[in-house]
């Protein structure tokens, strides 16, 4: 399977050191032979249509801040589009920074991909928040796969989960705590007393929020994965335009104080019924949706079955590149059962 890999910061960084690490498990336990034949950044492209040898990647990115400053193999400001539209391959895994704005350069790169045929791996937030209803008919009429596990739940299966786990049944809402920044920020205030701002500088001290957490507290990253949940497990076609988003900035001490009282918690809750809304929600402590520290969790109420609840970890770049993985051999094992198990 050739594979163009676009973006190459945490999580492509992270992708290529595990594609490298798990090389003979991934042939030995799927048949699974990726070979990146290109992998572009902001600086351009590193290509080599037989495979790239992904240490020059690394290489070249140290030394240069690039992977194009590679001086065999490296193209130095070419676009991502160009490269998608010139380099042959089956795959692109599309990983260029969440833009929740227009979705750019991610959405191009997608709908780029999608038009020559090619499948398209993301875990890329915006381009899905704003236009997955679009991307998934687009993907539908050139006949390839576009899928998207990591991102909502990191390495944590939630989309999986639903998908193949819970195949058959309707599900009826849905609702979780969906990013562990917030939660972890909410369970110090909770824990310890910490105000909002003394638990938002140890979350950024621990590397779990970033220097401008806006995207966090206001609520938009959990809206981008409730949309997501919302279209491809429900079957809605609705963009984050059409959730109500309340974040946790004008949760106090006090509040969080009246809850423990009531024997609850104050979390982050991303829910989608009838309409999709994000907003802080008491949370009783006995509900398995009360976790805490970075930890998400999400429950799905199956028409039959009832409420089924996964909790895991909500990011990083090796929980996020496993869930990559897992689409690309869903896809190859896919690919297998079309072509009548020729490879």
């Amino acid at each position: 399977m050739k594979i163009i890999i676009v973006g190459f910061g945490t999580v492509g960084k992270a992708l290529a050191e595990t594609l490298m690490k798990k090389k003979k498990e991934l042939i030995k336990g799927y048949g699974f032979r990726p070979e990146i034949v290109a992998i572009v950044d902001r600086g351009g492209a590193l290509i080599n249509p037989e495979g790239l040898d992904l240490t020059l990647a690394f290489k070249a990115d140290k030394e240069g801040g690039t992977v194009a400053s590679n001086k065999e193999y490296g193209c130095k400001g070419v676009k991502s589009t160009d490269v998608i539209n010139e380099v042959e391959t089956d795959v692109m895994v599309e990983l260029t920074p969440t833009n929740i704005k227009d979705g750019q350069p991610g959405l191009n790169n997608i709908e780029a991909a999608l038009k020559k045929g090619i499948h398209v791996v993301t875990a890329n937030k915006g381009p899905l928040a704003l236009a997955l209803p679009a991307l998934m008919d687009l993907a539908n009429y050139n006949k390839v796969f576009l899928r998207f596990s990591g991102a909502v739940g990191g390495g944590t299966p939630v989309l999986d989960l639903a998908k193949k786990c819970i195949i058959g049944e309707k599900i009826l809402s849905v609702k979780g705590i969906l990013n562990g920044t917030t939660n972890y920020i909410l369970t110090k205030m909770h824990e310890k007393g910490l105000s909002m701002e003394e638990a938002l500088k140890e979350a950024q001290k621990l590397g779990y929020a970033e220097a401008d957490p806006s995207y966090d507290v206001e609520g938009i990253d959990t809206a981008c994965k409730l949309v997501i949940i919302a279209n491809w497990v429900m079957n809605k076609r609705i963009s984050i335009k059409d959730v109500k988003i309340e974040g946790i900035k004008k949760v106090s001490l006090k509040d969080i104080n009246g809850a423990k009282k009531r024997g609850k918690n104050i979390k982050l809750i991303g829910e989608i019924n009838n309409e999709a809304i994000v907003k802080p929600t008491e949370v009783s402590i006995l509900d398995p949706l009360c976790v805490n520290g970075t930890l998400n969790a999400v429950t799905f109420n199956a028409e039959n079955s009832g409420e089924i609840t996964i909790v895991g970890k909500g990011a990083g770049g090796k929980e996020t590149a496993s869930a990559i993985i897992r689409d690309l051999i869903d896809i190859k094992l896919n690919l297998l059962k079309i072509r009548g198990g020729q490879d």
